[in-house]
């Protein structure tokens, strides 16, 4: 276990700037995830961490010791990839077994860690088979698995579910969260899915255009959004934006002109007119079980989504009203972006 300092680090490719003056701390077996849109930059400044990418400046520096020169292998690391990068003709046993052969590793050693990870991720029956006789969920365990036996002082994770089904995603990220449990491990992980960030995370590090965003637990970033991109990326499905014009003159004495209003649609309560925050028409009803996304019109053409019992809705066409639980509005400067 070791922790983690990554300060002003810059990437530029040519002309380039990728990322711009990264500054982030990760303790002693926190788990922390970088997460935003495709091409913010977080999979870079996780191989800068690895030592794949070179660092334009700043530093990154493994429990106090600078290793911006540190080869990859002797930084203490190692890295699980989003493609499993299994030898096909080697069975399980030999393929976590390999980086501990080149490292010149003994032979009881080897075996003991191989066993000893293969016991914690469940995969004991499946070391005398080839990669090509596993599910994908397996395939990743045994990637997984690589990792542990060098004892690392950093566990480096780069999407390692997205090449999963949706239900093989479920399982294997709650035993991703179960393995950190056990092992007690620092661990950086890589995804655009905002749905793993919140679930895995001690701290998300929500990342866009190589800037860094916001910093903090799943609860701050969901209930503290410091702008507009966090507020909008944080939350399934996400926080619905009014201005001045699209909500009732009771909710306009608390705004200014430039100010816009952020309302979760979990946060929407359907209430008498009089009452309303936001009023509008019905145009689709998704119905997922447990509750209904009411999607709804505006009268300034603003569109916005409703959280719903399903026996409240109502039918297409429907005009609804709203107002909002007491302190889930959210207030933003519009030029700025910024939390008011």
């Amino acid at each position: 276990m070791a922790s983690l300092t990554i300060n002003d680090v810059h990437k530029t490719y040519g002309t380039e700037p990728v990322l711009h003056g990264v500054n982030l701390t990760v303790e002693d077996g926190e788990f922390v995830v970088f997460v935003g849109p495709s091409g913010c930059g977080k999979s870079t400044l996780l191989r800068m961490i690895a030592g794949l990418e070179d660092i334009t400046s700043g530093s990154v520096s493994i429990d106090g010791l600078k290793v911006n020169d540190v080869a990859p292998a002797k930084r203490g690391v190692a890295m699980v990839f989003q493609t499993y990068a299994l030898y096909p003709h080697m069975s399980v046993y030999k393929n976590m077994a390999f980086g501990l052969r080149q490292a010149k590793t003994p032979a009881e050693e080897i075996d003991r860690r191989v066993k000893a990870a293969a016991d914690v991720l469940q995969i004991t029956d499946y070391l005398d088979r080839n990669p090509r006789n596993l599910s994908g969920g397996q395939r990743q365990r045994v990637a997984i698995g690589r990792a542990i036996v060098r004892d690392p002082k950093v566990f480096l994770f780069d999407e390692p579910l997205s090449n999963l089904d949706a239900s093989l995603r479920v399982q294997t990220r709650i035993e991703i969260s179960k393995l950190h449990e056990r092992l007690g491990s620092t661990m950086i992980y890589v995804t655009h899915d905002q749905v793993e960030a919140m679930t895995l995370a001690d701290k998300i590090v929500v990342l866009k255009d190589g800037r860094v965003e916001q910093i903090g637990s799943p609860t701050e970033l969901y209930d503290q959004p410091q702008n507009l991109f966090v507020a909008g990326f944080i939350g399934s499905p996400k926080m619905n934006f009014f201005n001045r014009l699209d909500v009732s003159e009771i909710t306009q004495k608390n705004m200014q002109n430039e100010d816009t209003i952020g309302i979760r649609p979990e946060h929407l309560v359907a209430c008498a007119e009089a009452d309303a925050c936001v009023s509008g028409k019905l145009e689709l009803i998704e119905n997922l079980g447990e509750y209904v996304l009411a999607h709804m019109v505006g009268s300034n053409g603003t569109t916005f989504i409703a959280k719903m019992d399903r026996k409240q809705v109502g039918n297409i066409g429907d005009t609804l009203a709203f107002k909002v639980i007491d302190g889930n509005a959210h207030m933003f400067d519009r030029t700025s972006t910024q939390r008011v």
